[in-house]
């Protein structure tokens, strides 16, 4: 990562060795000893991209100083770092946005994750929004430039796979879940002759695109590693409607959108957000719901150990007609396992080891 990152920390100790961990994640840091120095001392003409900020002591005068930074550099990314005594401040610092995440400053996988999450969305929005501007000028021009069109569509295309890379960096557990899925979606999509290249290929930017928005969900209630009280449960539930708002204005293809906000829908009627049933569902959405049963069940979770296909075939049989729409379970069961394994093995041997990072961080800290 090539970017810039400002500390500000009144304990002088904490305030240096975040700065060698930043610093080690190859970021150039800045340093501050307080709010207020911050505020006197940093150019308004030049704001931050991130802002990680030691709350040691949670006092009134530190809430109205952070508050003050929220509203005079509101495009920068804010990281608490509040001690788990003081969960609950940071909990209501999230809910009054005056921060975009919270971290355990005895923690330096949560802290990497934090930072590593807003460096990459701040990029990302920023090559996103230029590849738009850029694509928007182009097809006004498009008759006197067809080939330069097609080349911006590409890199516009890459830059809409990276979020999803973006998204699956925030828990190393669940890393290249979208990439696996959306090859089941196309296995299961031929099966029920969908043939189309262009098809096919809408059919894989959705499921790859499928929890964008969760990119809104702070980390705090998406790795919570506890039961969800019913209030985040509800927050939860608002993704596949922000990850459709965030995609719609982007004019993408009808069934990127349907996957995107109906993939939790169930064929019994019983999902969300709209609570769809039968074929009211988008094919593309109950296509991508078996293909994500597969994953989540032949997958290792924190909470529980990975199974073998032919459990994960038991259990969607088991849900035909519940959860599954029972056309898209024939498709499924119509080739033998080893079909489904062997997509899975091709997919994943190309997906990097990601527990060579969580070593790392565990030698670090030792």
């Amino acid at each position: 990562m090539d970017a810039t990152v400002i500390i500000i920390d009144e304990d002088p100790g904490r305030k240096d060795r975040t700065a060698q961990f930043l610093a080690w994640m190859s970021l150039n840091v800045r340093t501050f000893d307080s709010l207020s120095s911050f505020l006197s001392g940093m150019d308004r003409t030049d704001p931050p991209a991130v802002a990680v900020i030691g709350l040691t002591r949670l006092t009134a005068a530190r809430t109205d100083l952070l508050r003050r930074v929220r509203k005079t550099f509101p495009a920068a990314s804010l990281i608490a770092l509040i001690r788990t005594e003081d969960a609950d401040a940071g909990i209501t610092f999230l809910r009054q946005n005056l921060v975009d995440q919270v971290a355990s400053p005895d923690n330096w996988g949560n802290l990497y994750s934090a930072v590593k999450t807003e460096t990459e969305r701040k990029k990302l929005i920023r090559e996103n929004e230029a590849a738009a501007q850029q694509l928007d000028q182009l097809k006004k021009e498009k008759s006197l430039n067809a080939d330069k069109a097609a080349e911006l569509e590409e890199i516009y295309t890459a830059t809409l796979e990276n979020l999803t890379i973006a998204l699956d960096l925030r828990d190393v557990e669940t890393f290249g879940h979208s990439v696996t899925v959306a090859k089941y979606c196309q296995a299961l999509a031929r099966l029920l002759g969908i043939t189309d290249d262009a098809a096919l290929d809408n059919i894989r930017r959705g499921a790859l695109l499928h929890d964008i928005g969760k990119i809104a969900i702070p980390d705090a209630i998406l790795k919570k590693p506890g039961p969800l009280s019913p209030a985040e449960w509800e927050k939860i539930k608002l993704h596949p409607v922000l990850g459709y708002g965030l995609i719609k204005e982007i004019k993408l293809v009808e069934e990127v959108g349907n996957v995107i906000l109906y993939h939790h829908e169930r064929y019994d009627g019983k999902g969300y957000p709209k609570g769809l049933k039968g074929e009211a569902i988008p094919l593309e959405a109950r296509m991508f719901a078996l293909a994500d049963a597969l994953d989540a069940i032949t997958s290792h979770r924190p909470y529980r150990e990975k199974r073998d296909f032919a459990t994960a075939r038991t259990e969607i049989e088991n849900n035909r007609k519940g959860q599954f729409d029972p056309v898209v379970v024939d498709a499924f069961c119509s080739i033998p396992l080893e079909g489904w394994e062997k997509i899975r093995y091709e997919t994943t041997k190309l997906i990097p080891n990601m527990e060579s990072f969580s070593a790392l961080l565990t030698r670090r800290h030792d």
